[in-house]
């Protein structure tokens, strides 16, 4: 027989970070979001070279 789990309002959770943390965290994002930019670009690529590939066959 299954156990009954009771909700529980959501808690809040404060955190304090330093402007230095913080900085660096945005420089990561950033990054890493400029990362995911190239990557989907080569991806496009690679799905387009494949497209043409398929077709010329």
């Amino acid at each position: 027989m299954d156990s009954v789990v009771t909700a529980r309002p959501p808690q809040t959770l404060y955190v304090t970070i330093r402007r230095d943390e913080l900085r660096l965290l945005k420089e990561e994002r950033d990054l890493l979001l400029d990362e995911v930019t190239q990557l989907r670009m080569q991806l496009q690529h690679s799905q387009l070279s494949h497209q043409s590939q398929a077709l010329t066959r």
